[in-house]
């Protein structure tokens, strides 16, 4: 069963388009964390990113360094910070944020863990 994202990729569900080439569409998120909060995501689907052939995922990178520029022009903001989070749906997407300072990237009540993870034996697991 196609995506959500296949859906409007097929012009089946409307969005507010902000930028596509041949093999990409980017659109505005339709529940929004900051002004211009946008998605890019490949017209192919494919559910996890690292799961992307290394070609796909290097130009689905460019696509998304293309909208950064154009949302930090357009809307003169001072960065276009990134998340890939891949469990709400499952077609690659590439959240675009339009910031001004950290708060307008962090969501409400985000914080560092505590207490801090043990280094070392995170270490030890990730080096073995």
């Amino acid at each position: 069963m196609p995506t959500i994202f296949s859906r409007i990729v097929a012009g089946e569900i409307p969005c507010h388009r902000v930028w596509e080439d041949d093999k990409h569409l980017a659109f505005l998120d339709i529940n929004p964390w900051c002004l211009g909060h946008t998605l890019v995501i490949p017209k192919t689907e494919h559910a996890y990113i690292f799961d992307m052939p290394e070609a796909e995922y290097t130009a689905l990178h460019a696509a998304a360094r293309k909208v950064a520029a154009l949302l930090k022009q357009k809307l003169g903001c001072a960065r276009v910070c990134s998340m890939v989070v891949g469990y709400e749906v499952p077609h690659v997407h590439i959240h675009l944020f339009p910031t001004n300072a950290m708060r307008d990237f962090l969501p409400a009540g985000a914080t560092a863990m505590n207490p801090k993870p043990d280094f070392q034996a995170l270490l030890a697991r990730l080096t073995k």
